[in-house]
């Protein structure tokens, strides 16, 4: 589902001054990440695990590589190794560089590229778990029993080499056809478990379509909807996997940083309830919001109006650092369990940091000063960050659905209705895929309904329908 802007000469740039993104590194921050590039990272104590065939899952083209996973079956269970880049080794704590990354919080992707957490000479280089690349690592090994749970962590510093770099449709395609790559021929089977142990828990997955701006070949921007391939899930299982236990080191060491989310209280799930009943969504008697919703097809109009609802239930998400007690909310609601990150330090600041508390923490090593310092620092620096991501996430699709628009005034479109109020709702149109504000009056929600579009303006970045 694509569409030309019918323009060649259509860029970011107001949107990169809008929000005053930054540009260059800064002198001293390069110089650190050049001599950070030319230090031996092998050191003795460091294991080698160069011998696992790991691979890559990424998208297309990706060159800031944060996991290599290997997945095998061992008797009636399953072991995991999960190679995260370690950035641990190349940024100099409190130093030059340290500062522009706390600055930036994590990587911006904009659809005329990128405004790296990292310089490029590490996140696509050095520190990049690229293939056939020898690279330092933060290496996790996951002995899960039968049900897919753990039953057995280890972290540790390790030398790894990915053998191969893979994409998710490339993947998908291998998985379809009977032939995948040995390394991750068990990934299904791990993945299924571990997705149904997450519905019992009663964490909630929102199947929401997912815009993305990519380029037509010929200077111009086009939208589409990204399919979530069954790949996407499994592989987001394991990184999950490897947070839940992180956060599970922190806890039992009172110190460290998690994300956290507080329980949906009864008046959201009572909501959604109500919710589901207007849309002739059955709700069984017994059955939770994670079943309910794991059970839906995405492809339902009604569906996608309940998932829209249902964020209601994930409200409130942020940081929350700790040393000497464990906080009074520890845990992820949408996840049901204590979770932290800690597997896209190359992307995203507070990995770099909660990976560092873990490998002190399993090592019987006392946290490091300049660690425990910056704990209180990343809940702020991390909420900013996460903020302005999402504020340029959505002025990047905003921008380039008025363009694609922009000559369509007066048309009318086939549209989903995902949440109304009186004087409106919100509206995805799927051909082609816009999410729009839609005029009118009783609009009923879960339900296709045509739209005529009254205004398109690419300088405001708005769009609006109406009812036909």
């Amino acid at each position: 589902m694509v569409i030309r802007t019918g323009r060649a000469d259509l860029d970011f740039g107001g949107i990169r001054t809008e929000f005053g993104l930054p540009g260059e590194f800064p002198a001293a921050a390069m110089a650190e990440a050049q001599a950070a590039v030319s230090r031996d990272v092998g050191r003795a104590d460091r294991e080698d695990a160069t011998a696992l065939p790991l691979v890559t899952i990424d998208p297309p083209g990706a060159k800031d590589l944060d996991q290599a996973l290997l997945v095998q079956r061992v008797g009636s269970g399953f072991r995991v190794h999960y190679a995260i880049a370690d950035l641990g080794v190349f940024v100099v704590p409190d130093g030059a560089l340290d500062a522009e990354v706390r600055k930036r919080g994590q990587t911006l992707y904009l659809p005329d590229g990128n405004v790296p957490l990292h310089p490029p000479v590490l996140s696509e280089g050095a520190a990049s778990l690229l293939p056939g690349q020898t690279r330092p690592s933060v290496l996790w090994t996951f002995e899960c029993g039968p049900d897919g749970e753990p039953v057995e962590v280890r972290v540790r510093r390790a030398m790894v080499r990915s053998t191969a770099q893979f994409d998710y449709e490339g993947v998908q395609a291998q998985f379809d056809a009977g032939t995948p790559h040995p390394s991750i021929e068990a990934l299904p089977d791990f993945g299924r478990l571990r997705r149904e142990r997450a519905v019992d828990r009663g964490a909630v997955e929102l199947q929401l379509p997912e815009q993305e701006i990519v380029p037509n070949g010929d200077g111009d921007w086009k939208l589409a909807v990204r399919p979530r391939a069954d790949v996407d899930a499994w592989n987001a299982e394991i990184s999950l996997l490897t947070g839940m236990s992180a956060a599970k080191i922190m806890l039992a060491a009172k110190v460290g940083v998690l994300r956290t989310l507080p329980d949906a209280d009864d008046g959201a799930v009572d909501a959604l309830r109500r919710s589901a009943h207007a849309l002739g969504v059955p709700w069984p008697d017994g059955v939770t919001p994670a079943r309910l919703l794991a059970g839906l097809d995405p492809s339902r109009p009604e569906a996608l109006a309940l998932f829209v609802d249902a964020t209601r239930l994930l409200r409130g998400a942020g940081y929350t650092a700790f040393n000497g007690e464990v906080p009074s909310v520890s845990t992820h609601a949408g996840l049901a369990a204590p979770y932290t990150h800690v597997t896209a330090p190359l992307r995203r600041l507070v990995d770099r940091f909660a990976t560092e508390v873990c490998l002190a923490v399993t090592a019987g090593e006392e946290v490091p000063a300049w660690l425990v310092k910056a704990l209180p620092q990343l809940p702020g620096l991390m909420g900013g960050s996460d903020a302005l991501a999402s504020k340029v996430d959505r002025a990047c699709l905003d921008q380039v659905e008025a363009w694609v628009l922009a000559d369509r005034v007066g048309t009318e479109f086939e549209a989903v209705v995902l949440r109304a109020d009186a004087n409106g709702a919100d509206v995805f149109v799927t051909h082609p895929p816009v999410m729009g504000r839609c005029t009118g009056e009783d609009l009923p929600e879960g339900e296709r309904v045509a739209v005529r579009l009254v205004e398109a303006d690419p300088e405001r970045r708005k769009v609006v329908f109406e009812r036909a």
